[in-house]
């Protein structure tokens, strides 16, 4: 695919990082030559000095064969702009970032007015997945597939765990149920697993299954499946907004410190069950006046990374259930690695991989059926649903005679809106949704499973 990405900020960087890796002709635009210059180096991408909403840089960048326009610009105006220039110039599809939450709430009028294909909201996918992980305290990530049927859950396996110790087979005869465990990080070094494997405590665990029966798995082996009751959150930036919105809807209760007296009127404003409190949310004292140590849950959304890993560690050890903490600088992935923090969320990267799997998706036209993607572990692992087609080469073979490649795992199948584990006997058919866990990075069609 010919694909034109305009702004090469965090998000902008991390998308040409993730699609310049799946045989894609990328052109990158910004009007920062030295961005432009560090990201053609890095990735040996195409770049352009200039302006994302001018015709001629668009015309200059291959607009005209472009497949898709993707405007992730810091300026929603311009981000929307791009997009109409780029339609009236091409028959490409269209991604815009628009953070506005004004903009949000009119999401469907201008997608369908602008012919946009996307528009995505970074700050409201990031208050999305801190809302899934608030109503599951257990997880350390949760991802769905086939229309939030199935579930891939992340956790880590606790001291004292019925699972440490167990080989993946005995597992399965102890818990029973439709589950599999299908990836597992240790220290940094990702596996993907067969029934021989043997657990450990302080294993990172990715495990499919439907949220019912992640209940029941997570209650047999003692790991406390209710969501929380309450949560403190520290930060009232655009992602606290949304996300005390969706708690709200949840039940939740919501106490928000912010320091800006201003800020904190607006939030009042917007949140009227919310409670909004007016101070330094870096300063323990103050915390503990607030009562932290009552609280279920507590989510660090401060725009300074290394106060919110900070508060995070302080927090770990007053609040009861779960601790969430907004990061948006990759380069301290190994640092936060090594420390005990709950789940971590990266706004940027969720953004990318949202346009990364749209990207896959649209390749459907040239042969491929991914219908839904995710990457875990550091990039190290994909997680993919496929939808079966007539023409599938792995329709109608039984599984044990299936020759796959090493490193993948067929984790479910979902055939008419019902999850099967499979084992050696399990065939997959037309029309089905298979999920596949691999650590080959850019399988474009469900055949790539097989070995060449």
């Amino acid at each position: 695919m010919h694909i034109v990405i305009v702004g090469g900020g965090k998000v902008g960087s991390a998308l040409v990082r993730s699609l310049s890796q799946e045989d894609n002709n990328i052109c990158v635009i910004d009007v920062k030559s030295d961005v432009v210059r560090q990201l053609a180096t890095d990735y040996d991408v195409m770049g352009m000095v200039g302006n994302g909403a001018s015709a001629s840089v668009l015309k200059e960048a291959g607009i005209e064969s472009a497949d898709l326009l993707i405007a992730v610009t810091e300026h929603d105006e311009l981000n929307l702009l791009c997009c109409i220039i780029a339609k009236k110039a091409s028959k490409c599809q269209t991604i815009a970032r628009v953070r506005n939450p004004m903009y949000s709430q009119e999401k469907r009028f201008l997608q369908r007015e602008l012919g946009l294909s996307m528009i995505i909201n970074p700050e409201q996918t990031a208050a999305s997945e801190i809302a899934s992980l608030l109503g599951f305290p257990s997880a350390l990530g949760i991802d769905s597939f086939a229309g939030g049927k199935v579930e891939m859950i992340r956790f880590r396996i606790p001291e004292d765990c019925k699972l440490d110790g167990k080989a993946l087979k005995e597992v399965n005869v102890m818990i029973g149920g439709d589950f599999l465990i299908c990836a597992v990080d240790r220290a940094g070094q990702v596996s993907i697993p067969d029934g021989n494997f043997v657990l450990k405590s302080g294993d990172n665990v990715s495990l499919v299954t439907s949220r019912k029966s992640a209940k029941a798995f997570f209650e047999k082996i003692n790991m406390n499946t209710n969501r929380a009751k309450n949560t403190m959150i520290v930060g009232g930036g655009k992602i606290t907004l949304y996300l005390a919105k969706m708690l709200d809807n949840l039940g939740i209760a919501v106490k928000i410190i912010e320091k800006d007296p201003d800020r904190c009127t607006l939030l009042s404003e917007e949140l009227p069950h919310a409670t909004i409190i007016n101070g330094d949310g870096s300063d323990e004292t103050f915390l503990k006046e607030e009562r932290i140590d009552t609280m279920d849950s507590f989510v660090a959304l401060t725009n300074m990374d290394e106060e919110n890993i900070l508060l995070s560690l302080m927090a770990k050890k007053k609040v009861s259930r779960k601790v969430i903490t907004k990061i948006n600088r990759e380069q301290l992935n190994e640092v936060i690695h090594n420390l005990d923090i709950d789940s971590v969320v990266y706004p940027k990267l969720l953004t990318a991989q949202k346009i990364l799997r749209y990207s896959r998706a649209t390749k459907n036209s040239i042969g491929s059926n991914v219908k839904t993607l995710y990457r875990m572990y550091d990039d190290k692992v994909e997680a993919l649903e496929f939808v079966i087609t007539e023409n599938s080469k792995i329709a109608g073979i039984p599984l044990r005679q299936m020759k796959r490649k090493k490193g993948l795992l067929i984790g479910a199948i979902i055939r008419n809106d019902k999850l099967i584990i499979p084992d050696g006997q399990a065939e997959i058919l037309p029309g089905d949704s298979v999920i596949v866990v691999t650590t080959h990075l850019g399988l474009q069609d469900a055949g790539d499973v097989l070995e060449e």
